[in-house]
């Protein structure tokens, strides 16, 4: 059976199932050379790309589309292209552009649509040292399959993903999701953060540091996240499993639940939010 695992940066290419020992969720960082293209065949998956710096131009039965801009995921929200199943799309990119490639089999063919950061709420969640900023590009109301794509910041000392929470069993207020987590660091070279993924019925605890460029693959397990003094994270989730219905519902943690309660009572981060809709 697979397990919680962190794969590091510069030890991987691209997460593909049988990497993560699951079935559904695809995940790569595609960095573009100067004139360099990438076409992807039509085939049973969708895909949600995402640019993490630069700007790439999508070409799909002969309509380009052009997407990005941001210096880093520091400067601004993001833009996703969803494009369904059975669509080749062609991608070219500014030169040194990341682009995140996230997929997923799915079964019902959807349209192709451009999420941009105009579509996007600009929100803080959580209260005190818990509190952090979200954007969900495409969550269970998207028009899609099985995708769901969520970005999240972090500032240096709060915690993130709070209370832990999992997502593992399709019941009333869960489902079954596998899950990524792709983190970057706005001090890349010395910034860092803590992973746990713990099953008390597995007896398994991972506590994982994790910096720039590193991915952890959440098959299940309550998982939390913190970001390091001094040292804002960004992590793009992407998720989907075999539940019929598109759903985020997790399960906290039922020791932990509770902490949730008292952030109406503690203020928010002031720092939140403190990425721009839009770079400056």
């Amino acid at each position: 059976m697979s397990q919680p695992r962190v794969f590091r940066a510069g030890e991987w290419n691209r997460i593909a199932p049988e990497d993560a020992g699951w079935s559904y969720v695809g995940f790569e960082v595609r960095t573009f050379d100067d004139g360099e293209s990438l076409t992807i065949s039509a085939d049973d998956h969708e895909r949600a790309f995402v640019p993490l710096s630069g700007t790439v131009t999508a070409v799909i039965d002969g309509k380009e589309t052009v997407f990005g801009g941001r210096k880093t995921v520091f400067d601004g929200l993001g833009h996703t292209l969803y494009v369904p199943r059975d669509t080749e799309v062609t991608l070219t990119a500014t030169p040194g552009a990341e682009l995140a490639i996230a997929s997923a089999p799915a079964t019902e063919r959807h349209e192709v649509r451009l999420v941009t950061p105009d579509d996007l709420g600009v929100e803080s969640r959580g209260g005190g040292n818990a509190t952090r900023q979200v954007a969900t590009p495409m969550p269970p109301g998207f028009p899609a399959d099985r995708l769901l794509v969520v970005e999240v910041w972090t500032p240096g000392g709060n915690w993130s993903s709070f209370p832990p929470h999992k997502h593992e069993v399709d019941r009333d207020g869960e489902a079954a999701l596998e899950e990524t987590y792709y983190y970057r660091l706005r001090d890349p070279e010395n910034g860092w953060a803590i992973q746990r993924a713990y099953s008390p019925e597995r007896e398994f605890d991972l506590v994982e540091v994790v910096r720039d460029g590193d991915i952890c693959t959440l098959p299940w397990a309550y998982h939390t996240t913190v970001a390091a003094h001094g040292h804002d994270l960004y992590y793009l989730n992407v998720l989907a499993g075999p539940a019929a219905v598109r759903t985020l519902q997790a399960f906290q943690d039922p020791c932990l639940a509770e902490l949730q309660d008292a952030w109406s009572d503690a203020p928010t981060d002031e720092r939140v939010p403190f990425v721009p809709r839009y770079p400056a």
